[in-house]
């Protein structure tokens, strides 16, 4: 299975969008120091708001491993679909094999895949764990994602270091006490900078 790029982007328009903003809010736009700030905003954006597409492969269980595969602290960068601000973390995902395995690679290009757009955390949490169930046909599938929020720590409440963890369960590691204690113990206390 190919995952797919959203629609292109318009450079162009964004860059005239972004000045427009920028004037809107009172920044001084002509100035030496931000002439090309609408230009770089726009790129900024674009390049947190798309991802290349990328092969889901996956490979036959000729082993007829059953034990859980838990890849930890990939990277998650995405922004916020509220206030258009970035949220960062690490997403932990893990799975447990049926007839097919997946290459550890794809587990990052999944997570980058979603995060690339506007998000929230729980829609993001919910979408890995689904196109994993969906593409790799597991007995269960675990994804948790801590991140901090700058649309949290930067404004209103500016609740600076504060960490969001969302999970999704899906199979036996929802409906299997042990499997989703095992799962759970595994990814808990992982994330960076504990």
């Amino acid at each position: 299975m190919t995952a797919t790029q959203a629609a292109p982007v318009d450079l162009v328009a964004a860059e005239r969008a972004a000045a427009d903003l920028l004037r809107a809010l009172g920044q001084p736009i002509e100035s030496d120091g931000m002439s090309e700030t609408p230009r770089r905003m726009a790129q900024a954006y674009a390049e947190m708001l798309t991802c290349d597409g990328f092969d889901f492969t996956t490979f036959a269980n000729a082993e007829g491993y059953d034990e859980l595969v838990v890849v930890q602290d990939i990277p998650v960068r995405s922004v916020c679909e509220h206030h258009m601000l970035p949220f960062v973390g690490v997403a932990h995902l893990g799975y447990l094999p049926a007839d097919r395995i997946l290459g550890l690679s794809k587990f990052a290009r999944l997570v980058a895949f979603y995060a690339h757009r506007a998000q929230t955390q729980e829609r993001l949490t919910q979408q890995v764990a689904d196109h994993l169930d969906r593409e790799l046909a597991p007995r269960g599938v675990g994804v948790v994602i801590e991140a901090e929020h700058t649309c949290m720590s930067l404004r209103g409440v500016r609740a600076a270091g504060t960490r969001t963890v969302t999970s999704a369960l899906l199979g036996t590691l929802r409906t299997d006490p042990a499997s989703r204690a095992e799962f759970l113990s595994v990814t808990r206390g992982s994330g960076r900078g504990r």
